[in-house]
């Protein structure tokens, strides 16, 4: 599987609108690392579970194929950096305690990444990947989201993001699996707030705009402005050692 880059070009939007993950997802991943001295975040996208891990590790090496979104990356100084592939990563052998991939391992190539991945890591070193899938709020802002945005866009998604989808249960995954505990995304959003991460959705971005604008307006009239309401997003997650 060959980069497809469809973030670049809404890096900015991608930077403000995701959310992160589990403050304690990371913890229990950081933990079943044989070491706290350095993570690799593949795919970092903005940043988001890079900032995470910095928290737990003495050094994160930070890397997105992406150079537009690495650009919108908030500087840490615990986390370097870095536009390149997951492919091909400039870290040297056995020097890396975790390798962690955040809402991207369905882009990857993986007969290429996992050699990568068992390359750097150190004897006992966690590989884990993890995302977020549809998320959840009532049952009437639900039926709109899935009869005005998530059916309509099933033609748009890339093949990857059906893995993402399937919760990666068809990807094979190398070494002893990890069983994590099970966790969720729990958000305090604005309708402004969820419109602008479904903005920031790839499939999205081949889209109609006009589509998008009537479901957004479809969701204004159940949904006042600057309302917050809960909104619940599954966390999916698998873990090895390798």
């Amino acid at each position: 599987m060959s980069f497809h880059d469809l973030f670049s070009g809404h890096a900015k939007l991608y930077a403000a609108a995701r959310p992160s993950y589990p403050t304690s997802l990371i913890a229990e991943i950081a933990a079943l690392a044989p070491s706290r001295a350095l993570a690799w975040d593949a795919g970092t996208g903005n940043g988001q579970s890079a900032r995470l891990l910095a928290g737990h590790f003495d050094r994160v090496h930070a890397t997105d194929a992406s150079p537009q979104q690495v650009a919108e990356a908030e500087p840490h100084p615990r986390i370097n950096f870095a536009a390149e592939p997951a492919e091909q990563c400039s870290l040297g052998d056995g020097t890396c305690d975790l390798v962690l991939v955040a809402q991207a391992l369905h882009w990857f190539d993986l007969d290429r990444f996992y050699p990568e991945a068992c390359r750097v890591l150190r004897p006992g070193g966690l590989l884990a990947a993890i995302g977020y899938g549809w998320f959840f709020v009532d049952p009437v802002v639900d039926e709109i989201v899935g009869r005005t945005l998530l059916k309509p866009l099933e033609p748009k998604w890339a093949p990857g993001n059906w893995l993402l989808i399937d919760g990666y249960r068809t990807i094979d995954f190398p070494g002893g699996e990890v069983r994590l505990t099970p966790s969720a995304a729990h958000l305090a959003w604005t309708r402004e707030q969820l419109e602008a991460y479904v903005g920031s959705w790839s499939a999205v971005q081949r889209w109609d705009a006009t589509r998008l604008a009537d479901a957004f307006h479809e969701l204004a009239s159940v949904w006042p402005d600057t309302e917050a309401r809960h909104v619940f997003m599954p966390v999916i997650s698998r873990a090895a050692r390798l």
